[in-house]
């Protein structure tokens, strides 16, 4: 694939993405981690273009009016009286204050979907999942473009890309192909993670993506957290899904598989597309 220093030879990329896309994809996130400079930054952007138009399965963001959504006080609203009562009869009898979590409000929530990706990046990050990441938050990027988020996690979660950042995809995909893997699996810290980008949303569907095996390797139960999520699917690599097809029964979530990086983008669009 490279018949000399810094250089790759197209031909032979191209013939291979007609025979196995998947071990395409791998073999050029792999080559971003040569050691030759100019070979790498080739790597790079031909990584880069290949996973940006590989994403784009499925319509992109449907708009239209504005509707009405019932949502917790603490996350902004009028207060809705009548959905608040039982909490408001609460606090009288108390003679206390109302908390804002235990009362309801309504504000105007934009059509279309708001999306959290959740990159696993405990363990490894060979190429395959390099490229399942980078291709996957793409298909996030072109199916919700005004709002969606990336958090990367091992113990603790790192967020990429907040909801609203202005991050182009292109930026976001190189930024995702430079994760490097270590540390546990902490589902938890994750799921609390999206909790927090899409409490921001505006668009009436939010839904938590999971790359993962899901393989919680910590100390803390991620099933309560997940629980609560709006709406949870899992990408789960289809030679190790067990535990992920245990959590989607715990929490009532929906999960598909991959055999290889080059299905993320379709298992992603019949995820979004089965509701």
């Amino acid at each position: 694939m490279s018949p000399q220093v810094g250089e790759i030879d197209q031909e032979a990329f191209d013939a291979l993405m007609r025979e196995d896309p998947g071990a395409a994809m791998e073999l050029v996130v792999d080559m971003t981690k040569a050691t030759d400079e100019t070979l790498r930054e080739k790597a790079r952007r031909l990584a880069g273009t290949i996973l940006l138009e590989r994403s784009k399965v499925g319509p992109s963001r449907a708009r239209g009016s504005s509707k009405l959504r019932l949502r917790p006080a603490d996350r902004g609203g009028d207060l809705d009286v009548d959905a608040s009562m039982a909490a408001l009869v609460e606090a009288r009898a108390s003679n206390l204050p109302a908390h804002l979590e235990d009362l309801q409000a309504v504000d105007w929530a934009q059509p279309g979907i708001a999306l959290c990706l959740l990159v696993d990046t405990s363990g490894s990050m060979t190429g395959g999942r390099l490229a399942a990441a980078a291709l996957t938050a793409a298909a996030c990027s072109w199916r919700a473009p005004e709002e969606f988020a990336v958090v990367s996690f091992e113990r603790e979660a790192t967020v990429q890309r907040g909801l609203h950042q202005p991050t182009p995809p292109e930026t976001l995909v190189d930024q995702l192909l430079a994760l490097r893997g270590h540390g546990v699996t902490g589902l938890s810290a994750a799921m609390r993670s999206a909790a927090d980008q899409l409490a921001a949303a505006r668009s009436s569907r939010r839904v938590t993506v999971l790359l993962s095996d899901c393989r919680s390797t910590d100390d803390k139960d991620p099933i309560p957290l997940a629980a609560s999520l709006d709406e949870l699917l899992i990408l789960a690599p289809a030679d190790d899904s067990s535990d992920a097809e245990a959590l989607a029964a715990a929490v009532g979530a929906r999960v598909e598989t991959m055999a290889d990086p080059s299905e993320a983008a379709a298992a992603l669009a019949r995820l979004l597309d089965a509701s």
